[in-house]
């Protein structure tokens, strides 16, 4: 059983106030008049109030001392982490040069009367690109991933003196694809395709839905499906143009060809149907019509003027602005000399490991102090140095530092439109996606918790619980959840780290390019375990395998129940339960390395209010390769190595 801290005194000031009154008659029976507007009454309220102040300053020794306990062990409070967002700039029209995004540069949420306007600044220089298109060509379905190409002629199509038939097969068959190959690595642009199309009559596709895809070659050769911004050709049945969004790419070889692919790829479904007649291309022009960049919820300040330094140990200084960002490699302090000389010294998080000549400073986030080496008394009377101290009259200066964070940064979709830095050509800007790891400061409550873990671990990663407890550590808010696995689980002196990233919507059908841990995210959780870790350990920090389930269930509803509403529960339990983040039968995820059967899903369902019993439950693996789901045959279980987990795909509920 855990302890819980006592209050030394849980009076209140009404308590406080009424006892008073109660002593009256006992000390002072000749006052007789206690109503408020009394002047007695009136100062008995006010000492109550005064020895409020005082219990309440007396409750906080308990918390105190945790808080210097929690100081022995190494332990500290987190600091506030900003929030990060992808913001795409859209160009008022394709620029015959280079337009670079700077670094800096800011954009922000509208201002209101209740809510102030959030600011991020764009992390490094973007540079939207004139695209250099070498090589088109296309493939039949059944080669779709390069075996057979047919290559045509890029200065002709672009001149407008030859038509290319955008698939290859007549009539057109699913995965037929036009390849696009270009020079320069276009990551992260929007790529806009202004195409005069001929009439393609009794095309049979819907022009809302058209049945095409594009895609980029992402890492491993995984084709990944990429956003369109906008498509004026209707389904390729009109010339106009079209605007995708594009993400990170990769250069690889195609048809003997390395360049940097994007494809066109036609899909077949119930909900879509195929061409009649292969539509075909009379011009084709490409350019950049803009590009996303990642920014941050922060401030920037530059060169800020801290004060002169006395040549004493301790010296402490405290900048403008707080929180304080992490810092980056160019935000460091400059020490300017009396005789004007300069020098750069280095931030460390303590002293205990700095000689008397180190030139180093430590910085606290929250409230921005920054301080200087100091000095401790020895046994034998002497006095030992950590850290070295500006000499006398120097002047110190922050080169540059970033304030901000916090959960506000944590803004939806579509928030950020405000360019607040002035960019020739930009017209507009916006975030497709929501901010994510924006985090409040931790307070002592919540840094309680920590601690049982943090003695335990003693931030040396041994058991499975120590890796865990440390990569959650190091990933600061950005992982979904985490799982380690050991020998016999793996291979002598091998430790596996599964993790899952932190994902914005957990409800419904999550997409597996949500479920990709980003490498900035893995570099630092591995850096941080391998300073922890076993010499004699061989570590790898990796996703889990993710099994992708589709089910189909029938249903009888409970009388007075209304079958639709009973269906859309159904569905939204089971992507409740089969989700590798909230599912499970605990509800903190899908159980790695269990495997799932078609009873566990016909006894949660049977707990969904308005079902009177479940008819069937079919259950089918599906496999995600190259950007495609492939439905299986239907099983009764499906199995899961020790490192997978299960991802929900699709599922379908029917009354009967």
């Amino acid at each position: 059983m855990a302890f819980e801290t006592p209050r030394l005194d849980d009076r209140a000031f009404g308590d406080i106030v009424e006892e008073a009154r109660q002593r009256i008659a006992l000390y002072a029976p000749e006052w007789t008049d206690h109503n408020i507007s009394d002047p007695g009454i009136t100062l008995l309220e006010l000492f109550a109030w005064m020895t409020d102040i005082v219990l309440y300053r007396l409750n906080r020794v308990p918390d105190k001392n945790y808080v210097k306990f929690m100081e022995l062990i190494g332990m500290r409070l987190r600091e506030s982490e900003a929030a990060q967002v992808p913001v795409t700039f859209w160009l008022t029209a394709p620029q015959p040069v280079t337009v670079t995004i700077p670094a800096g540069t800011e954009v922000a949420t509208t201002r209101t009367d209740s809510d102030e306007s959030i600011v991020f600044s764009v992390d490094a220089p973007m540079d939207i690109l004139v695209p250099e298109l070498n090589y088109i060509f296309t493939s039949e379905g059944q080669a779709v991933d390069g075996r057979s190409f047919k290559r045509h002629n890029v200065n002709s199509l672009e001149a407008g003196t030859s038509t290319v038939k955008l698939f290859a097969s007549e009539p057109p068959q699913a995965n037929d694809a036009i390849y696009f190959g270009f020079e320069q690595d276009l990551s992260h642009h929007i790529l806009g395709f202004e195409m005069v199309v001929q009439a393609a009559e009794g095309a049979g596709v819907d022009p809302k839905n058209p049945p095409y895809v594009f895609e980029v070659l992402g890492d491993e050769q995984n084709w990944i499906t990429v956003d369109i911004d906008m498509d004026e050709t209707l389904g390729l049945n009109r010339s106009g143009l079209i605007r995708i969004l594009l993400p990170k790419l990769r250069r690889a070889v195609r048809g003997d060809q390395a360049a940097y692919w994007v494809r066109l790829r036609l899909i077949e479904s119930e909900e879509q149907k195929l061409y009649g007649v292969t539509p075909e291309v009379e011009q084709l022009t490409i350019a950049s019509w803009g590009g996303t960049a990642e920014a941050t919820n922060v401030n920037r300040h530059f060169n800020e003027l801290l004060g002169r330094a006395d040549g004493t140990m301790s010296q402490r200084f405290f900048l403008s602005h707080t929180p304080v960002v992490a810092r980056a490699a160019p935000e460091r302090i400059l020490i300017q000399k009396p005789d004007g000389t300069e020098e750069e010294w280095q931030e460390v998080s303590d002293f205990s490991n700095s000689s008397e000549t180190d030139k180093h400073y430590t910085i606290n986030s929250q409230t921005g102090e920054i301080r200087f080496g100091l000095a401790m008394p020895q046994r034998d009377g002497q006095v030992k140095k950590y850290g070295d101290i500006p000499e006398k009259s120097s002047y110190v200066t922050m080169l540059a530092y970033r304030s901000g964070g916090g959960t506000a940064g944590n803004v939806a979709s579509k928030g950020v439109n405000i360019l607040k830095t002035g960019i020739p050509y930009i017209e507009r800007v916006s975030n497709l996606k929501s901010a994510v790891g924006g985090l409040d400061a931790e307070n002592l409550e919540a840094a309680k918790i920590r601690v049982p873990s943090y003695l335990r671990s003693l931030h040396r990663a041994v058991t499975a619980g120590d890796y865990e407890y440390l990569t959650m550590e190091a990933a600061r808010g950005r992982v979904g959840r985490v799982h380690c696995l050991q020998p016999p689980q793996t291979n002598r002196g091998e430790v596996k780290v599964l993790v899952i990233p932190s994902v914005p919507r957990l409800s419904g059908f999550i997409a597996p390019e949500s479920l990709v841990m980003p490498d900035n995210i893995k570099q630092e959780i591995s850096h941080y375990l391998d300073e922890r870790r076993l010499i004699s350990t061989q570590l790898d920090v990796m996703e889990p395998s993710y099994q992708w389930v589709e089910t189909q269930v029938r249903f009888h509803p409970g009388r007075g129940h209304d079958p639709d509403v009973v269906k859309q529960r159904i569905e939204e339990r089971l992507f409740d339960f089969l989700n590798p983040i909230t599912g499970g039968m605990d509800g903190n995820g899908w159980a790695f390395g269990r495997d799932l059967y078609s009873s566990d899903v016909m006894a949660i369902l049977l707990a969904v209010p308005g079902v009177e019993f479940i008819r069937a439950v079919r259950l089918f693996p599906v496999m995600y390769t190259n950007g495609i789901f492939n439905t299986e045959s239907e099983v009764q279980t499906i199995p899961l190595v020790a490192h997978g987990v299960i991802a929900s795909y699709r599922h379908t509920a029917n009354p009967s």
